[in-house]
């Protein structure tokens, strides 16, 4: 399942990742995760259909995870889950705002991450059947920036 994590901060994409693993949960598919730095970056994947999941940084700059999921929630069709890391828990009302499936909040829990991530591609899974995101542009592991 294809796992989009977005931040311009390598080392926040990097805690991520390694929150994330191979697979968040024994009963869901293995992650691949692709890591974007750039919003514009994230609007290409998005609109070529490249994401089953994401995972937003809400302190992303200069595009915040927050602003960045209420845009897809509005202009994607059938726009991915999106897990949103918020920077304190107090900024749980802005993501509601922002329309987030999930969300936990900096530091990086790695087992919250895992277990909310875990969620949402169950959902995914749930709603996309066996099909899913296909995207002729990512591999494995894959960078993406602007």
């Amino acid at each position: 399942m294809k796992v989009v994590v977005y931040s311009h901060d390598a080392d926040t994409r990097a805690r991520i990742r390694l929150a994330i693993g191979t697979r968040p949960a024994g009963d869901v598919p293995e992650a691949e995760v692709i890591e974007v730095a750039t919003h514009p970056a994230l609007l290409r994947l998005l609109d070529a259909g490249g994401a089953d999941v994401m995972v937003l940084d809400g302190e992303a700059q200069p595009a915040g995870g927050m602003g960045v999921c209420r845009q897809a929630k509005d202009e994607i069709f059938d726009c991915p889950p999106v897990l949103l890391i918020i920077g304190r828990p107090d900024d749980g009302w802005l993501a509601t705002w922002s329309r987030a499936d999930a969300v936990v909040s900096h530091p990086i829990d790695p087992a919250a991450v895992a277990r909310a991530l875990a969620g949402l591609m169950r959902e995914r899974a749930g709603r996309a059947g066996a099909g899913g995101a296909q995207s002729k542009q990512s591999a494995k592991g894959t960078a993406a920036s602007a």
